[in-house]
């Protein structure tokens, strides 16, 4: 799994980023509705900080994020069972399928052209704060990485991030994942080499109602 240079960059450099001129905006709109109904105060609790992680999470800056990309319950018609996970590349969405028709979905990043990819799979092995290792393709394509062939610790720079889902065909690792994200600027977008991310917030969320071997179909883009 890799991301862009440039994302990589944007990561770095965000990783501690309190607030800008639109985020100030926000804040004093905090009582208007977005078009999805869900009001810029609310949205700025759903993506608020996490204190408590192993390494402390800073609140999204939702002025950065467009509102069609809030975590939401949707009606989704489908045949997979109710806990299955379907990625949908061409719309920048994820979802969890729940009872009754209904799915929680979540907005996220996706692989660029030329890395997109579609099938089944399965989470084959979940993790926390995980090692990143970078694959010997991304290392010829960005050297720069080079220096963590023997692995990245965990922490907020870790491309990662908190939360990992790895995903697997017939017993191997696809070397795909959903993973979690603190730019919420990557969400909408084609910026990785494959994997597919969600902001930390909605991360937490996926990761703790998903246990291995769960089904995840990847609709073509």
């Amino acid at each position: 799994m890799g991301l862009t240079s440039a994302l990589w960059g944007r990561l770095s450099r965000r990783t501690f980023m309190v607030g800008s001129a639109l985020g100030l905006g926000a804040l004093g709109l905090g009582g208007c509705a977005t078009p999805d109904g869900m009001t810029l105060a609310e949205a700025e609790k759903l993506y608020g900080p996490l204190p408590a992680e192993k390494f402390p999470v800073p609140a999204a800056d939702v002025s950065k994020l467009d509102p069609k990309y809030y975590r939401r319950t949707v009606r989704y018609e489908t045949k997979e069972a109710p806990g299955t996970i379907i990625v949908d590349p061409g719309n920048y969405y994820v979802y969890r399928i729940e009872e009754d028709g209904m799915a929680t979905r979540y907005g996220a990043n996706v692989g660029r052209d030329g890395f997109r990819w579609s099938g089944d799979a399965y989470v084959g092995r979940k993790g926390e704060w995980a090692t990143w290792t970078p694959p010997k393709e991304m290392i010829k394509r960005q050297p720069e990485v080079a220096k963590y062939a023997n692995g990245m610790p965990g922490g907020l720079e870790n491309p990662l991030g908190a939360r990992t889902l790895y995903l697997y065909q017939n017993g191997n690792y696809t070397l795909y994942t959903i993973y979690a994200t603190i730019d919420p600027e990557s969400i909408g977008h084609g910026v990785t080499s494959g994997c597919v991310g969600l902001l930390t917030q909605d991360m937490l969320d996926l990761y703790s109602r998903t246990p291995v071997k769960t089904k995840v179909v990847v609709l073509p883009a």
